[in-house]
């Protein structure tokens, strides 16, 4: 079993369109046959499917492709690697935004935000990370800009960003995005120097005057 990609232009675009593959050997030849149709989906959604139709070999330490068949059809006694599903029970739920908070995440990591303001804002006495805190907001600005309101009751939920962080919706709470932002100003100037450094070791910028806003 794999995944196959197909490729089409429509409209100036280039769409993908994946689908599961079943590779049988028919005599001297291989044939292939489509077991699902999944049309176009994402990175996240890719490798999960990928891990979903792979099955974990305890004996040889790796992973290795299984078959999956219908219910209605019997496979090969004996076969370990035969997997029997509804396939027309399948279905995708609570979809989120994984790429572009993954992405956000790294350069978030590069710029060494994370070490800039985890000493500086700390926790609460209640377990409140103030630096993630930061971090999604930020995030949230970059991606979606809209209000904190928005953030907790709509946005957040429909990302990857609790399983990226590895915290959950209280993150998310609208009093505490507002206090989020309480002390920010206080490390102002120190951040314009962070990032003045990050941008000279990154890119080997050189300059006598930087004018910011």
């Amino acid at each position: 079993m794999f995944l196959k990609c197909s490729t089409r232009w429509q409209d100036g675009k280039e769409h993908r369109s994946w689908a599961i593959v079943e590779s049988r050997r028919v005599s001297r030849c291989v044939v292939q046959r489509h077991v699902l149709y999944l049309r176009e989906i994402n990175d996240s959604q890719r490798a999960a499917w990928q891990k979903s139709i792979a099955v974990f070999d305890e004996a040889q330490g790796q992973a290795r492709q299984c078959a999956l068949f219908p219910a209605d059809h019997a496979p090969a006694t004996g076969d370990p690697t035969a997997v029997q599903v509804r396939l027309d029970h399948l279905q995708l739920s609570r979809p989120r935004t994984w790429g572009a908070c993954w992405l956000g995440d790294e350069l978030w990591r590069e710029l060494q935000l994370d070490t800039f303001f985890a000493p500086r804002l700390g926790c609460s006495r209640e377990g409140t990370d103030w630096e993630k805190v930061l971090r999604v907001l930020t995030l949230y600005r970059l991606l979606s800009p809209g209000s904190e309101w928005r953030l907790h009751r709509h946005w957040f939920g429909t990302t990857a960003l609790a399983d990226l962080l590895g915290v959950d919706e209280r993150l998310a709470q609208d009093d505490t995005l507002y206090r989020g932002l309480d002390d920010l100003l206080a490390h102002q100037d120190a951040l314009f120097a962070h990032l003045r450094g990050r941008w000279s070791d990154l890119f080997g910028a050189k300059f006598d005057v930087l004018l910011s806003t």
